[in-house]
């Protein structure tokens, strides 16, 4: 697509935006395009904040669809549209409502965190949801005599025992782009790029590997976290790990800088799936809207508002 065909496109979702009176909220992994047109651009705690907050009356949310789900959840006087239904989530696909049932059955009292990367039929059987940049925060805030079922995400978990010396039952999900991002990786890089500071999701394969390197030049960071420690780091070149829609927003948000993805592989399809064009068609066309059952979106309102209350 040309600059001049992009350009076109954005004056329209703009027009069709305003006309509708929606917000249109970009994760940091979708396309750069879509990232330049929407109002607010940010991870999975902000753009639940944003949702929450927006007096718009429709939101159209281009991230994958536990995240619309999420907005429908905290915004349930708002219309909520997703471009594409199909774009899902292999970590949220890795646990269900009924598998978690059976898992809390197993542990009668213990507190169940979830990830916010799960359906709003798993957020309705959890006592805490959680995002990458505040999981930490949330397991530090339950009891310490409490057993703790986290899930889906295996690499967060074993980080979050790590980062806060707490046992942990974990579930074995694993986000297919995050996992690919292996040791090997990292250790290539630090040896071809001694210069750069290193940032890295705690989803990654390597997080907890990195962890225990104890080397200054690492930091394993949420992906807002990756962008707020860039723009204030003395630093000028970063490796990071994680999936390669962030290095757009980096180099707007820092464009003195530097940015290398660790792994030009971490690629996820169903954050790539939301196109300019299904942008136009969905604020044109006013589909596809994402409900939640009332019964379930109150339960699940309630993990996350613990969430919220906790950050």
């Amino acid at each position: 697509m040309t600059s001049t065909e992009i350009s076109t496109l954005h004056e329209e979702v703009r027009a069709l935006a305003a006309e509708r009176g929606a917000v249109i909220l970009a994760h940091n992994y979708q396309v750069p395009e879509v990232q330049d047109v929407a109002d607010f651009v940010g991870d999975s705690l902000g753009l639940s904040r944003e949702a929450a907050a927006t007096d718009a009356e429709a939101i159209v949310f281009c991230g994958v669809h536990f995240m619309a789900e999420t907005a429908s959840i905290l915004a349930p006087d708002k219309t909520v549209l997703i471009p594409d239904l199909d774009a899902g989530c292999s970590l949220a696909a890795s646990i269900t409502a009924d598998q978690l049932r059976a898992w809390k059955a197993e542990h009668p009292g213990a507190a169940v965190v979830s990830y916010v990367n799960t359906t709003a039929e798993v957020k309705a059987e959890s006592d805490y949801c959680c995002t990458s940049g505040n999981a930490k925060a949330v397991i530090e805030a339950i009891p310490e005599n409490r057993e703790i079922l986290f899930l889906p995400d295996l690499f967060l978990g074993v980080w979050l025992e790590r980062a806060t010396g707490r046992r942990l039952k974990i579930w074995m999900g694993e986000c297919h782009v995050h996992a690919g991002i292996r040791p090997a990786d990292i250790e290539r890089w630090q040896d071809e790029a001694p210069d750069a500071e290193l940032l890295v999701h705690p989803e990654c394969g390597c997080a907890s590997q990195c962890m225990a390197f104890g080397n200054e030049r690492t930091h394993i960071l949420s992906t807002e976290g990756m962008i707020n420690f860039a723009k204030t780091s003395p630093k000028q070149r970063f490796l990071v790990a994680t999936e390669t829609g962030i290095l757009h927003r980096l180099s707007k948000e820092a464009p003195e800088k530097r940015f290398e993805a660790i792994s030009e592989k971490a690629i996820c399809k169903y954050m790539k799936m939301i196109t300019l064009e299904k942008l136009r068609d969905s604020l044109r066309d006013w589909k596809h809207v994402v409900t939640v059952e009332p019964a379930i979106a109150e339960r699940a309102r309630g993990a996350i508002d613990r969430m919220v209350a906790i950050t």
